[in-house]
């Protein structure tokens, strides 16, 4: 286990380089320029980690990359020796909920400073109630994991009194839910097609047939939650540009996969369900105060239904044995694979990785899911991979994730937009009883 405080040094010119053992970046005068040498580098696309790299940050991106002794360092700039690590970009995530009608401002920006903690870059959040994630995009927070939102997101059943979706049944009630989400310019509309296995009408295809047409005329993508099979065909059928799940009812066929097939720009974030064991969480012991940290663990081994952390039980018709079978598939016919958890906390993206792996993925293409495929679903050019005129968002880690996908949470460090997140310091605020 990594320690639970970082050793200062290098107060002021040297002030961001990093220490043997796993200690952290500091704050303190920093050069303008910086290189970065020595780690075995993940870009984050298909290509091999390049081993023994160099990149060179400069104003938040950065400006060279390749193999040390053969990048140019530029003159004055500062060091920082990062041999025997990995580095590999942040990690975004495409499916979180970081937002109730009861969300303060506060609230959600320490959600997506703990996001950065775990190495997270950007998260779109979907089911959003009110004006504060729309500020919240639109005035990113320093050291803070970027924000993205699908507003409320459109239903076909009530929810009760705490149901923030627009309820629509009919093409004029969906087209009109459509051009509200236009005019905030959310970044993705989500959809909800699932009866809860006939406990609640879904989503009639009328509705979100025009819903997805409407959408395309305003330049908008619809993300969809599916159970079904049957809908899954009728959605690609529809024109829908991504899945919020994976089918969950049964096996996947040859159908489906051709329709895919034919719709190369569909995507799907698994949102893999529990493997009916808790997963190991004692890496999370030093980012958590200690009664919070019992609170995680009693969750996920006995939290009820609709607890979010719970993993130690399957849900009903989510059984995990099908959901990684239809990945595995999916995956082996070459779809458009990107990372979500359905969840707020940043350290879910971690549990997910492993569970793609899991169902059959390798550490290499997870990687690639949690990187570039994830940054190029949410249109972010500037996440996703360690290249030249990139922001300089990456992840300083003491293992090789390649080798055991679950090495992601061994972080030295994360940088975000060429600045390092102050980790210590968010440990720090948190022991102090922060939520």
């Amino acid at each position: 286990m990594r320690r639970h405080g970082a050793l200062l040094f290098g107060l002021f010119v040297l002030a961001s380089l990093l220490l043997p053992g796993g200690a952290e970046p500091v704050r303190g005068q920093i050069p303008d320029v910086m290189v970065y040498e020595g780690a075995r580098l993940i870009v984050g696309d298909r290509t091999p980690a390049i081993e023994n790299s160099a990149f060179v940050v400069e104003n938040g991106r950065f400006t060279q990359v390749g193999r040390r002794g053969q990048v140019k360092v530029p003159a004055g700039a500062g060091r920082v020796d990062l041999t025997g690590r990995t580095v590999m970009p942040a990690i975004l995530d495409v499916h979180t909920h970081s937002v109730q009608a009861s969300t303060t401002r506060a609230q959600l920006v320490e959600r997506l400073e703990q996001q950065a903690y775990f190495g997270v870059a950007a998260v779109l959040s979907l089911r959003d109630a009110g004006e504060i994630p729309f500020e919240v995009r639109a005035n990113p927070p320093a050291g803070a994991a970027l924000f993205l939102t699908g507003g409320r997101g459109i239903v076909g059943t009530e929810g009760g009194a705490a149901r923030v979706e627009y309820l629509v049944s009919t093409e004029d009630e969906a087209r009109q839910a459509v051009r509200d989400h236009a005019a905030l310019h959310v970044d993705m509309i989500k959809i909800w097609v699932d009866d809860r296995n006939g406990q609640v009408p879904a989503l009639p295809a009328v509705a979100y047939r025009a819903i997805i047409d409407e959408a395309d005329k305003y330049g908008l993508r619809v993300y969809a939650h599916i159970r079904y099979l049957s809908d899954a065909k009728e959605l690609l059928r529809a024109g829908l540009h991504g899945f919020a799940h994976g089918v969950r009812d049964m096996d996947i066929d040859d159908e489906f996969v051709a329709l895919w097939k034919e719709r190369p720009e569909v995507f799907l974030t698994p949102n893999l369900p529990p493997r009916g064991v808790a997963p190991d969480l004692t890496w999370l012991q030093e980012a958590f105060p200690a009664e919070a940290y019992r609170e995680i663990l009693d969750q996920a081994e006995n939290g009820g239904d609709g607890d979010t952390l719970r993993f130690n039980r399957q849900r009903p018709l989510e059984p995990f044995a099908i959901q990684a079978r239809n990945l595995a598939r999916l995956n082996a016919a070459g779809v458009k694979i990107g990372l979500g958890t359905d969840s707020s906390v940043g350290w879910g993206v971690h549990v997910e990785m492993e569970d793609m792996v899991k169902a059959g993925m390798t550490p290499a293409q997870v990687l690639v899911a949690a990187t570039s495929a994830s940054a190029d679903i949410l249109k972010l050019a500037d996440y996703g991979t360690v290249a030249p005129g990139k922001s300089a968002s990456f992840i300083v880690l003491n293992a090789n994730p390649l080798d055991d996908i679950t090495h992601t949470r061994r972080i030295v460090a994360v940088y975000l937009r060429g600045a390092a997140v102050n980790r210590t310091a968010l440990r720090a605020r948190w022991s102090r009883g922060a939520s």
